[in-house]
């Protein structure tokens, strides 16, 4: 790990202060890391929301409830 440069005045050649902040060159890495786990979370989100889905419409089906909802859906429409 590189240290950054000390930056006391602004004379001189920019490129002999060395490294400005922290861990220069991580850059590409730390973005294929974000990309890595943005893509994994999006794949655990859409695995949770089906679950749920799934669930929900088991409890729909079950004792007619489904029928129950459309039948309620179709009463608030002619309101």
């Amino acid at each position: 790990m590189t240290n950054t440069a000390p930056f006391e005045n602004w004379d001189g050649n920019m490129f002999d202060l060395g490294p400005l902040y922290p861990m220069v060159g991580t850059e590409v890495t730390l973005v294929v890391i974000l990309v890595i786990c943005w893509i994994g979370w999006h794949i655990l989100q859409i695995r949770q929301e089906n679950k749920d889905y799934e669930d929900e419409a088991r409890r729909l089906r079950e004792g007619g409830n489904l029928q129950k909802a459309l039948q309620d859906e179709h009463t608030l429409e002619r309101m």
